[in-house]
Formats: structure tokens, sequence, C-alpha cells
């Protein structure tokens, strides 16, 4: 039979044993997007006795394929040019790269930097053509010239918004455990730096660095408005199931009446303190920090191609804006939910 110290010193390996339990479990769960949130219900639901309800996620759409996206644009009369005709003219090498086999196959971003760099020579060759006399290929030149420069917002928007990088830059990560900030800084100034180079081609101002252009769409691709989107959903999902919850409560009667205070009315601020404010809300602001990082530079190119984004692109723009827009408010939606079940015992 064990003796009494024996008793204590089981007891406390026991105890423990407990802790680190409780400590393992907590970090496996903490890989795991929905933990803090399924925690926070429990204790909620526990403290209230109400059942807590299962979330419902909402789906997050994504961005029409590039191919339903993509705008036909009218071609111009340069096919029909004699190439000969513009000989002692740079762009003539543009305008033979433009129509070799390899040019009419070339991916939007490709065919947006053949154009620009056909606006940025074509006007000095105009010249030169009306100099020499040419005035057929001097008006072919500047014709194919004008309907560039009025084509140039539809070339962008097929380069960008319609783009594989930026539907990739919306895509939903299917990893559990993917946060937002994929790419960090460098998503942002990717982002920043193509405004900039729209805003400087649609001002008339038309040098583009090739290869530095494909490198800013590929780390457009790699960033994480698909993760912002499906945490924001997930946020809204729990957080409106403990909405639920609450209301569930509400509808018993006050927590709190005159000459009765339950138990509840003290182990709840406790609840809210730790686990609400101590666990969602830092989530909550690092993904409220990111959505005012990546929604103004996505938008500001969108109000910059306005003119271009056909209809299937603004029904699918104006979705996301209001979705993302109610995800964000979830967490003060339940803040005002909590004060209506705590007044009562403020009394």
């Amino acid at each position: 039979m064990p003796k009494p110290g024996h008793y204590r010193i089981f007891a406390a390996l026991v105890a423990v044993a407990a802790v680190l339990a409780t400590v393992l479990t907590t970090g496996c769960q903490s890989d795991h997007p929905d933990a803090i949130y399924q925690n926070y219900l429990t204790r909620l639901g526990r403290t209230l006795e109400v059942p807590a309800p299962q979330p419902s996620l909402a789906a997050i759409a994504r961005p029409p394929r590039p191919g339903q996206l993509k705008l036909e644009l009218a071609a111009s009369r340069l096919d029909a040019l004699d190439f000969l005709a513009v000989s002692g003219c740079a762009v003539q090498v543009t305008i033979g790269k433009r129509n070799s086999s390899l040019g009419r196959m070339a991916r939007d971003s490709q065919r947006l930097l053949l154009n620009l760099e056909f606006l940025q020579l074509a006007p000095e060759c105009i010249a030169f053509q009306r100099e020499q006399g040419n005035s057929e290929a001097a008006d072919t030149l500047e014709q194919a010239w004008q309907l560039k420069q009025q084509q140039l917002p539809a070339l962008i928007f097929n380069a960008t918004l319609a783009s594989a990088e930026y539907r990739s830059f919306w895509s939903s990560p299917e990893a559990r455990t993917s946060r937002p900030t994929a790419g960090g800084s460098e998503v942002i100034t990717a982002l920043e730096a193509i405004n900039n180079n729209a805003r400087r081609w649609l001002a008339g101002d038309y040098p583009a660095d090739n290869r530095a252009f494909e490198i800013l769409l590929s780390t457009v691709a790699g960033g994480d408005g698909g993760a912002l989107l499906k945490a924001l959903a997930r946020q809204d999902g729990w957080l409106a199931a403990a909405d639920t919850l609450v209301q569930q409560r509400l509808a018993k009667g006050p927590l709190c009446t005159p000459g009765s205070r339950p138990a509840a009315a003290d182990i709840l601020p406790n609840v809210i303190r730790k686990y609400f404010i101590g666990e969602i809300q830092p989530q909550s602001a690092i993904l409220g920090r990111r959505y005012h990082e990546l929604l103004p530079e996505v938008s500001e190119l969108e109000d910059l191609l306005h003119s271009a984004l056909p209809q299937l692109y603004r029904n699918w723009q104006r979705a996301r804006d209001t979705r993302i827009e109610d995800y964000y408010e979830a967490p003060l939606r339940h803040v005002e939910q909590l004060k209506a079940l705590q007044d009562p015992c403020k009394k």
C-alpha cells in the first residue's frame, strides 16, 4: 500500500502532466486558424449555459478566369504596312516583333510592353515619313498610334487585373494553417510599382522595363489577397456564431436582474478579456492592418482602369468589396452584442 508521501508525489506528477498536456494541446491548436475562435466560443457557451452553435463559414468567390475577362481589341492596319516602308526607323524592329508568330502568340503582359514600345517610338517615325514624302506610311502609323493610345487602358487591364497573376493573388489558399501577410511588404511594393507604371503610361510616358514588369507580376501572384479574404471570412463566421449564442442567452431575459447576479456575470468579463480581447482581437488587428495595406493598392489600379473594366469584373469587384467590408466589421458587431449582454449587470 503506498505511503502518504507517495500520494503527494503522485499527485504532483499528475498535476505536472496535466499542465504539459495543456501546453502541448494549446501549442498544436495554435497552428490551426480556427483554434482561438473555437476556444472562445466553447468557453462563452459554457459560461452562459447555452450550447455553442456550429459556425457557418462562407465560401470565397474567386475572380473570373483570365479567359473570361480578357478584352478583345480591334486590330490596326500595321499588318498591311510594307515593312520596308519604315526602314531606318527604330519602330521597324518593334513592328517586326509584333507581327511575328511569337508576337502574335505573346502573353498579354508582353503584348502591352510591345505596344508601349510602339507608342514610344512611332511618333519619331511618323515625322520622318512625312519629311520623306511617304504620307501613306505616315498615315498608317499615325492611325495605329492613335488606336493603341485609345486601347491602352484595356491593354493594361488584360496584362494586370485580368491576368493569371492577379487571379492567383486572390486565390483562396487550401492550407488550413495559411495566414495573410504572405509576401509581406514585397507584395505591397509590387502593387504600388504597377500602379505607378500604369499611371505614367496613361499620362503618355511610355518607357517600360520588360523584365522588371514581369517580376512585379510574379510577385503579385505570390500575394495574400485570397488568404486575407479567407481569414476575414473565417473570423466573420465564428463571431457570427458567438453573436447567435449571445442572442440566444438574451432571449431568455437579462443576465442580471435587480437583486439577482448569477456567477456568469463575474465569469463572463474574464472570458471576454482573456479569449476575445487577449486572443481574437490581436488577430483582428493583424487582419485589419493587412486589409488597409492591400485593398487601397488594388482599388487604385481599378480606379485608373475604370473605363476599361468589363461588366463581369465590375460585378465581382462589387461583391468582393461588399463582402470584405462586412467581414471587416464582424468584431465591432460582436462587441455590441457583448455590451447588450453585460449592460444589465453594470446597474
